[in-house]
C-alpha cells in the first residue's frame, strides 16, 4: 500500500520510497513523461530548434570564395521584431515576439498574452566588410549577406584533388 508520505518527494529528507521489485515509482513515472511531452513540444514548433536549452531559430549558414550568407527561419516575426548586430567577427541576431489577444462577451472578458525572445550569436572566421553587409526580411525568413574583405578572399586557396598519388597513402597509414 502507498503511504501519502511517499509521494512527497522533500519529506525528512529521504528519497522517493522504493516501489515493488521491478516497479517504478509512478512519481518517477510521470516526471519522464512531463519531460518528453516538453521536449516533444519544443521539437514540434515550427522554424525553432533547442539548443543547449534554450529554443532558438533555425539556421542555414553557407559560404563561398566572396561571401556568408545566413538565412534564419523567424516564422510569426517581423522586421520590427528582429535586431542585428555585427562586432568583433560576431553576428549576433537577437528578436522578440509580443502578441496580446483580449475577447470581452456576455459580461466577461478572455485575455492571453504571450512573450518569448531569442538571441543567436555567430562566429565569423573570415574579415567581413562591414559596410556592405545587407539583411532583407520577406516570408518569415531573414538573409543576412556578408561579403568577404579583399584580404579574407585572397586568404582562399583551392587545392586540387590527385587520385591514386602514393604521399597521400602514406600519410593516411
Amino acid at each position: 500500500m502507498l503511504n501519502v508520505r511517499d509521494l512527497i518527494p522533500w519529506s525528512r529528507g529521504r528519497d522517493l520510497a522504493p516501489g515493488r521489485e521491478g516497479v517504478e515509482h509512478p512519481l518517477v513515472a510521470f516526471q519522464r513523461e512531463m519531460d518528453r511531452l516538453f521536449e516533444d513540444f519544443w521539437r514540434e514548433v515550427p522554424g525553432f530548434a533547442r539548443t543547449g536549452g534554450a529554443v532558438a531559430p533555425r539556421m542555414d549558414v553557407s559560404e563561398d570564395e566572396k561571401e556568408i550568407v545566413i538565412k534564419a527561419e523567424l516564422p510569426g516575426l517581423e522586421e520590427k521584431d528582429v535586431e542585428i548586430l555585427l562586432s568583433d567577427n560576431m553576428l549576433t541576431i537577437r528578436g522578440e515576439k509580443r502578441a496580446e489577444h483580449e475577447e470581452s462577451e456576455r459580461g466577461y472578458t478572455y485575455r492571453e498574452r504571450s512573450f518569448g525572445s531569442f538571441r543567436r550569436a555567430i562566429p565569423l572566421d573570415a574579415d567581413v566588410l562591414e559596410d556592405k553587409v545587407d539583411a532583407s526580411f520577406k516570408n518569415g525568413v531573414l538573409t543576412v549577406v556578408l561579403p568577404k574583405s579583399p584580404q579574407a578572399q585572397a586568404k582562399t586557396r583551392k587545392i586540387a584533388i590527385k587520385a591514386g598519388e602514393a604521399k597521400a597513402e602514406q600519410h593516411a597509414a
